[in-house]
């Protein structure tokens, strides 16, 4: 092992910077197995840029090119997480499907471990129909028509519920189709990686070097067989997931702090027009009234003067 890492530290002296902040290192792919490729017999063609060198019939796979592929992986994922949409996680093989269901499960991100279901993206308002109908057995249980049934009816609604379950569980809150697609071992989920290219949805991947990275958008060239491997990579994209969603309940929380600001200041400000309305009903309000009576009063004080005057 000591040998085989310092050989590939060699090799790669020359490697350009990645730009972006690696989210993990050499030696850590390295403990974890990530290298190793499948036969030299067993290999894909379209993974040569991928594959470092050949050793006891096995290939061996370039970790620096592993490293800088998982880190932009990463960053694309969590730009997708941040915008609020949902990312579908494929791993159907049994080394994957229990650790796909544990790490993915805290993201709260649809997943897909059991048998692919053809059509479930190119016909998925049928999919959606299947989910539909778990809901309202749930609802039958829950306002109590299921307790009037029949024995067998019971049986088999259970029996229908429990296969539902099964199959589309993971994926009944997916209301619509996902922003993309991380699948585990491109070559059994051929399937899906189809479907995924018919729609135009973007797809990561772990390949490995039996598969072909061609139809991959962001490839992950790694192990694809060892638990550890397999471990490693999920953590590192959920990771990036979950830096995404936090980023993105941030910047809600700055939008409403905002927003309460400005309501804020709306309502502090004066009403200029109604401040003036006011003022000139105050003005006439305040106007001293004349009195009439010492006007009179004094008219008659003259009138009296002048008759006086007349009779001197």
């Amino acid at each position: 092992m000591g040998l085989l890492s310092n050989c590939l530290v060699r090799k790669n002296v020359n490697v350009k910077k990645i730009k972006y902040m690696s989210r993990t290192n050499f030696n850590e792919l390295l403990d974890a197995g990530v290298h190793f490729g499948h036969l030299k017999r067993k290999w894909n063609p379209a993974m040569a840029p991928y594959i470092f060198m050949e050793r006891n019939g096995i290939h061996i796979i370039d970790l620096q090119k592993t490293e800088a592929k998982l880190n932009e992986a990463c960053n694309a994922i969590k730009q997708i997480a941040k915008s609020g949409r949902k990312i579908l996680f494929v791993a159907t093989k049994k080394q994957a499907k229990d650790i796909v269901a544990e790490k993915v499960a805290s993201t709260k991100m649809p997943y897909v471990t059991e048998r692919w279901p053809g059509g479930m993206l190119t016909n998925f308002p049928t999919i959606r129909r299947a989910v539909k109908k778990m809901s309202s057995i749930d609802k039958m249980a829950v306002d109590g028509t299921f307790n009037n049934l029949a024995k067998r009816e019971k049986l088999q609604i259970t029996r229908q519920r429990a296969k539902l379950e099964k199959m589309l569980g993971s994926i009944a809150d997916m209301t619509r189709l996902p922003a993309a697609m991380f699948i585990i071992d491109v070559s059994k989920e051929h399937i899906a990686v189809r479907e995924g290219k018919r729609l135009n949805i973007p797809l990561f991947a772990i390949v490995d070097t039996n598969s072909d990275p061609s139809p991959i958008d962001f490839p992950i060239p790694a192990n694809d067989d060892a638990s550890k491997s397999i471990s490693l990579i999920l953590d590192k994209i959920t990771d990036a997931i979950k830096e995404g969603l936090e980023e993105r309940k941030l910047e809600k929380d700055k939008e409403g702090t905002s927003k309460d600001r400005k309501g804020d200041s709306k309502n502090s400000r004066p009403d200029f027009k109604k401040t003036r309305a006011r003022k000139s009903k105050q003005e006439e309000i305040d106007e001293p009234e004349v009195d009439e009576t010492e006007d009179i009063e004094d008219e008659d004080i003259t009138a009296n003067a002048d008759i006086e005057e007349v009779e001197e």
